[in-house]
């Protein structure tokens, strides 16, 4: 745990992730000050921890949660956002399309990356990076919880929402997009996310009001998993993810890419995603074990043991019938 919140500034905030355990299930522990901002060396230790947690097959799950005693994560450090908007021309929504995709492409060049890092583009790479550790946790293998132990605005929320689950503290806290208060818009992927959640106009209508929900409301709408009393939100968001990391990793990572990416292209193209997915897997030796084992179980007992209750209830708490637990 970072031990310097005391001597911070309550006007600049210097923000830090302290990560518990080292295999199994982490859990983040997001410090953004005494204000709880995001900043961008939050964003940069964000990006450091997802890679790690998706090519470090040993590492299941990742929960994330705030150290602030009431807010998850209040939205990004507006200092931060104000400087980095200053110093460029006017520039239409199409020429800022054209920087985004050039941003990325930046990325991708780790020496043309340092050098333009020096520039006024440090910025726009900044949130290209962001946006593309969002991704990483949606095609990883690795389960991603949110434990909102409080209130989140903007991006906290939209950090939530890049989760596979978020489940919310209750009580007197909100969860909601506030960017239109300050004349700007979802800029962490919460215009793309929250709709894919609970419906388009339900999100249109939040998104342009700046209106919040409460964890009730949050999670009558589908924006939250669960709603679980603030001094055990942690707790269950680690149990939650325990039981999701028994399952293949590979399977995992398989799934969430089939529904993350697949399901919001033409059918066709989808289902394309999900035959890719399914024919990768189908001839993993792990899923080749395990089918070969349920097949002999099959004609040793006469019967199929996904059908049998205790033998399905047994699979469902082991995350796996038969066999080792991973590859």
């Amino acid at each position: 745990m970072d031990t310097s919140r005391n001597s911070r500034s309550s006007s600049q905030p210097a923000g830090h992730i302290a990560i518990e355990g080292h295999a199994g299930v982490l859990v983040a522990r997001i410090d953004g000050g005494p204000h709880a901002l995001f900043d961008a060396t939050i964003a940069k230790q964000l990006k450091e921890l997802v890679d790690r947690a998706d090519r470090d097959p040993d590492i299941h799950a990742v929960v994330f949660t705030g150290t602030h005693p009431d807010r998850f994560l209040s939205h990004s450090d507006v200092r931060w956002l104000q400087k980095g908007g200053t110093g460029f021309p006017p520039i239409n929504t199409r020429l800022a399309g054209l920087v985004a995709r050039t941003a990325r492409l930046i990325n991708r060049l780790p020496i043309v990356r340092t050098l333009a890092g020096m520039t006024r583009l440090k910025t726009l790479l900044e949130l290209d990076s962001f946006h593309a550790t969002f991704l990483k946790m949606n095609a990883s293998g690795t389960i991603f919880i949110a434990a909102l132990n409080g209130s989140a605005f903007a991006v906290g929320a939209e950090l939530a929402w890049a989760c596979d689950l978020p489940i919310m503290a209750d009580g007197d806290f909100v969860l909601g997009l506030s960017e239109v208060l300050l004349a700007l818009t979802p800029g962490g992927g919460g215009s793309q996310r929250l709709p894919r959640l609970i419906g388009t106009q339900q999100a249109l209508v939040a998104v342009l009001e700046a209106r919040p929900f409460t964890p009730a409301e949050a999670l009558s709408l589908g924006a939250v998993d669960e709603v679980v009393p603030q001094e055990k939100v942690l707790a269950r968001s680690v149990e939650r993810a325990e039981y999701l990391s028994l399952r293949s990793k590979k399977s995992l990572g398989a799934i969430k890419r089939s529904i993350y990416f697949g399901s919001s292209l033409p059918l066709e193209q989808g289902l394309q995603l999900e035959h890719a997915e399914f024919l990768v897997r189908d001839q993993s030796k792990e899923a080749q074990r395990r089918m070969l084992e349920y097949i002999a179980t099959t004609d040793a007992t006469g019967e199929l043991p996904l059908l049998d209750r205790e033998t399905y209830a047994r699979a469902l708490s082991a995350g796996r019938i038969g066999g080792s637990s991973s590859e």
